[in-house]
């Protein structure tokens, strides 16, 4: 598997990116998955969903992608009636959110370990707690290396043609 583009999780007034795929909890309770296009080996689930924490509960407040058919995908494609945001009752977990610079890469799902990470307990959607988990420090850190999840050279492509690797 590739390294896997983030979520997107606003917390205390920050954009972070969110190493977990919260939504994925939804689908496995028996949510209804639409077919969405693939359009990239660093997107597995071929979607990207844009959280927020919010008086101590977890939204899904955004959502990126395309079915097969090529029409965009927002949160009310799965959840009609709610347009701007749903409150992830569905989710139970940690949510992950690397900060600090690589220590070692995976190109493997978010596998990658990072100097700190913000842990996020959740229940039932209602942040229970937050710490932080100190990995290590980098070695030779460039101050001109990005702090936090980053994801380059993924490979994007447009649907899939009838013959095998080839992108249309």
């Amino acid at each position: 598997m590739t390294a896997q583009i983030a979520e997107r999780l606003h917390y205390e007034g920050e954009e972070h990116a969110l190493c977990g795929c919260p939504l994925e909890h939804y689908f496995a309770m028996g949510g209804h998955r639409p077919d969405f296009q693939r359009t990239s080996t660093g997107l597995w689930r071929r979607y990207v969903g844009e959280w927020e924490v919010l008086g101590g509960r977890l939204y899904l407040i955004g959502l990126e992608g395309e079915l097969e058919d090529g029409t965009a995908v927002s949160v009310a494609t799965l959840f009609p009636g709610f347009s701007d945001r749903v409150f992830a009752h569905w989710c139970t977990g940690t949510l992950r959110i690397p900060q600090g610079q690589v220590i070692e890469y995976a190109h493997m799902g978010f596998d990658s370990t990072y100097e700190r990470d913000l842990l996020i307990e959740v229940e039932r959607g209602v942040v229970t707690s937050a710490r932080v988990e100190v990995n290590g420090v980098a070695d030779d850190v460039d101050e001109d290396t990005s702090e936090g999840y980053f994801v380059g050279g993924m490979l994007v492509f447009g649907g899939v043609s009838d013959r095998e690797g080839e992108a249309s």
